[in-house]
């Protein structure tokens, strides 16, 4: 059984060059990240709604399983303006393809996707790997 250290998050209000940061996780493990990106509709009360739906309260219980079901063992969502980053983390031997086809076809996914695709510049009836665009890593410092 893996074990982790839960950090609660620390709220990141400090604008440029100003950030709390956020605490991670720490894995027993070697794991992976992978970052997509997608941007929201150009209206403020569309993205506090959006916010709002994914707020720990109104996020549907059968989407959170189901993303740690497929192997995901963390997903963060980060906004600015309308723009979306999601960073994922996952075991070395992941599969991104194979665990996003099994995603789709789990209770409420889909209507989870027709759920926020209002908020979404995407296509109707888009499935979430369809949405997210994966980001190319171009500099790193390790």
């Amino acid at each position: 059984m893996e074990s982790e250290k839960h950090f609660s998050p620390l709220p990141n209000r400090g604008g440029a060059g100003g950030g709390a940061g956020y605490p991670l996780k720490e894995y027993h493990q070697p794991v992976k990240r992978y970052v997509q990106t997608m941007d929201l509709k150009d209206d403020l009360a569309l993205i506090a709604e959006y916010r709002r739906r994914h707020s720990r309260e109104e996020s549907w219980q059968e989407i959170r399983d189901g993303i740690r079901e497929v192997g995901i063992l963390e997903m963060e969502i980060y906004i600015l303006g309308t723009r979306l980053v999601m960073i994922v983390e996952t075991p070395l031997d992941f599969d991104w393809d194979t665990a996003m086809a099994r995603l789709a076809t789990l209770p409420r996914q889909q209507e989870w996707e027709d759920y926020m695709a209002m908020f979404q510049q995407c296509a109707e009836g888009a499935t979430s790997d369809e949405k997210w665009q994966m980001m190319d890593r171009m500099f790193y410092l390790y």
